[in-house]
């Protein structure tokens, strides 16, 4: 390895990308918010600004040289110019040739390989886990992409605003006050002019850029709901394309693109006018130093390379401001976003574990609903005063028309929501004071609805367990009787078998073919407690009857809360529950239930019976 690369590689490490400590919310005021993600990286921020300064004073210093050298040359006669001023010209040839290309590369080095990479990282890095942690409810309620572009584009307007303000103002601010000390060293008359037209470019920006702020964070808002609209579409494109309801979903885009254009033509309307605006005071700024200069000239003020200086200055100037101008543009167009994507992402977890919550410890898998009371925040509905006992390997089902409360009581039991009255208990602790990843640890589940991940079918059954071998995958997806379709799969880039990827949420799958992955997962997480979500609903009767054995395997000794609309399924189980308007009206063995004149009763007739000819 070379000298340089062992320098860019120092640099490069400076900054941690994905810091190991557990996030916490970021504040909800912007210079705090904007603190909580800098302050891991600030001596380095500050050695970038520091040495942005040090280039500014050196080019600065450039225009002092220029303006002496042009007075030498009219005074001086040329044998004489490298006798009497060699001293100043070494130094100036130092600076050219020595100290603005190595303050350059040092600046280079902290900006591109320390700051640029890095730190956006760390900021998406503390984001993204801060969402993970996000409540099952709070994404009920959000577009996934939104919440995405949410976490990307406010981690790139953090970056941006911080760099514009520690790398270009600091450069700009110590170059216009070296101008200013410069020229004032000239006349005091020379810098009245670049004083008016510094307050002339602050009552411009302060008009300008708080009217472009506001509309850039409309502007973000209006982007990230267009942006989630497109992948709604996307994510749901079986749904649309059955409905063929493409026309729709264009519409529906087009009305967010709308929006979004609503937000564009204002922002550039006023940018028109900024940039008019400061061809006028530059135009003015010129005109006045220039007639300035002449006069201090004519008087015998000023010599010739005051003027060549202060004119340089001013077209040096005119080019910055421009450059200044969108800097400051952008500036205000990353706090915009940095303030849209603020509300989101200081928004404070629903479900947290305490300080001192412990690991689940489960000897038995004992299950207690202890006067559970759960309204989704409504008055009334799903659970009411539930009170129920499962013992420790006990099989239970739960019956009951939709939206009895079946699932929800499930989704208690796992903590996707807190319940809002109430205990519930595993062998005697409380499900709130243990930590959330070890209560769902401890627990296996399969649902009806079953989502996998875009990646390899490997991956998706090692969810389950991730640090399963491939011999452990394999034989769990045997028991699921997943093995052999398994070895059938190719995706588009020519993988196969284990290494095959699903598509989003699984889609290059049937139905039945994700539930069997989903079973497999569970056949290796092997959990103490297990809940079946209408488990086998998407399966066949024989793919279904060649897996029931193992699953029956797989509950000896375990906690399972079966739920099925398909009584014939948990006909077997230890004890049935049936639930209504979130209550347990009934419960006993199927037998006990079949034979009496309950809703069990009239549902097990239904589908022995009612729907069947003799």
């Amino acid at each position: 390895m070379s000298i340089i690369e062992k320098v860019l590689q120092y640099f490069e490490s400076r900054i941690p990308p994905f810091p190991e400590e557990a996030p916490e919310r970021p504040p909800s005021t912007l210079v705090p918010f904007l603190w909580y993600y800098v302050r891991d990286s600030w001596v380095w921020l500050l050695g970038m600004a520091l040495f942005s300064a040090i280039i500014s004073l050196l080019e600065v210093s450039l225009f002092s040289f220029l303006g002496n050298l042009v007075d030498w040359l009219g005074n001086r006669e040329p044998g004489a110019l490298l006798e009497q001023e060699s001293s100043q010209l070494i130094w100036m040839s130092l600076v050219v040739l020595l100290f603005l290309p190595l303050a350059g590369f040092i600046q280079s080095l902290l900006l591109h390989q320390t700051v640029i990479g890095s730190f956006v990282m760390t900021i998406r890095w503390k984001a993204h886990r801060w969402m993970l942690g996000q409540s099952y409810a709070f994404y009920q309620d959000e577009f996934a992409g939104r919440v995405a572009t949410k976490v990307m584009q406010t981690s790139l307007a953090i970056r941006d605003a911080v760099l514009k303000v520690l790398d270009v103002l600091v450069y700009v601010a110590v170059y216009f006050v070296g101008s200013m000390v410069l020229v004032s060293s000239f006349s005091i008359w020379m810098m009245l002019p670049f004083a008016a037209w510094l307050i002339l470019y602050f009552l411009m920006l302060n008009y300008f850029l708080p009217r472009l702020k506001k509309i850039s964070r409309q502007q973000a808002d209006a982007r990230s709901e267009m942006t989630g609209r497109v992948v709604d579409s996307y994510t749901n494109i079986m749904t649309v394309k059955l409905f063929a309801h493409a026309g729709h979903e264009a519409e529906y885009a087009r009305n967010s693109m709308n929006r979004f254009l609503g937000t564009v033509y204002p922002q550039f309307r006023w940018v028109t006018g900024l940039n008019v605006t400061l061809d006028i005071i530059n135009a003015l700024l010129l005109f006045s130093v220039a007639a300035v200069g002449i006069w201090l000239w004519n008087t015998g003020q000023a010599g010739v390379g005051a003027l060549a200086v202060s004119v340089g200055l001013v077209l040096r100037l005119q080019g910055m401001s421009h450059w200044i101008m969108w800097e400051l543009s952008g500036l205000f167009e990353s706090i915009g976003i940095i303030y849209d994507g603020m509300a989101m992402l200081s928004t404070k977890q629903d479900i947290v574990d305490k300080p001192d919550a412990k690991q689940l410890d489960v000897p038995k898998g004992a299950i207690t609903f202890d006067n559970v009371r759960f309204h989704y925040g409504r008055e009334t509905g799903a659970i009411d005063c539930l009170a129920l006992e499962i013992k420790g390997g006990e099989k239970i089902g739960l019956v009951g028309r939709s939206g009895a409360g079946k699932t929800t009581l499930t989704n208690l039991l796992l903590r996707l929501y807190e319940v809002e009255d109430g205990r519930i208990l595993i062998d005697g602790m409380d499900v709130r004071d243990v930590k959330q990843e070890s209560l769902r640890e401890h627990i296996g589940v399969v649902t009806q609805d079953t989502s996998l991940l875009h990646r390899t079918v490997f991956e998706n059954i090692s969810y389950g367990r991730r640090d399963a071998t491939m011999e452990e995958v394999v034989s769990a997806a045997k028991r699921a009787n997943a093995h052999e379709f398994i070895q059938s799969l190719e995706d588009t880039a020519g993988r196969g078998g284990y290494d095959a990827h699903v598509g989003e949420r699984g889609v290059k799958l049937s139905g039945g073919q994700r539930q069997r992955l989903a079973i497999a997962r569970m056949f290796l997480k092997d959990a103490p407690i297990l809940v079946l979500d209408e488990a086998t609903s998407a399966l066949d009767s024989e793919v279904e009857a060649a897996i029931q054995e193992n699953l029956s395997a797989l509950m000896e000794g375990k906690t399972v809360i079966a739920i099925a609309h398909r009584l014939s399924t948990i006909a077997a189980m230890d004890r049935l529950l049936v639930m209504d308007a979130g209550s347990v009206i009934e419960q006993g063995t199927h037998v006990e239930l079949s034979s009496g004149q309950g809703l069990y009763a009239q549902l097990w007739a239904r589908q022995s019976g009612g729907f069947l000819t003799s």
